[in-house]
């Protein structure tokens, strides 16, 4: 699994990289966790608002935050 994390650095993409990070840990998944800062890039997947979370190249959150529970829910699909 591939988890991207959208943004450029700010409190709320800090945020969501380590509840991302926890939720994670916390299902004992395999999956690289990266962060996109390049403008270009973030653009690229569509989003206008950061933070955004990317897994497996498909967005399923932008402009927020999400807690380490709603990642898990995601990420256990």
């Amino acid at each position: 699994m591939k988890i991207e994390i959208l943004g450029v650095g700010c409190p709320k993409c800090k945020q969501l990289t380590e509840n991302a990070e926890a939720a994670i840990k916390d299902l004992g998944v395999a999956a690289e966790i990266s962060k996109v800062t390049d403008i270009m890039k973030i653009t690229g997947y569509g989003v206008m608002m950061t933070p955004a979370l990317v897994v497996d190249g498909i967005v399923v959150s932008s402009g927020k935050a999400l807690s380490k529970d709603d990642i898990k829910k995601i990420i256990s699909k």
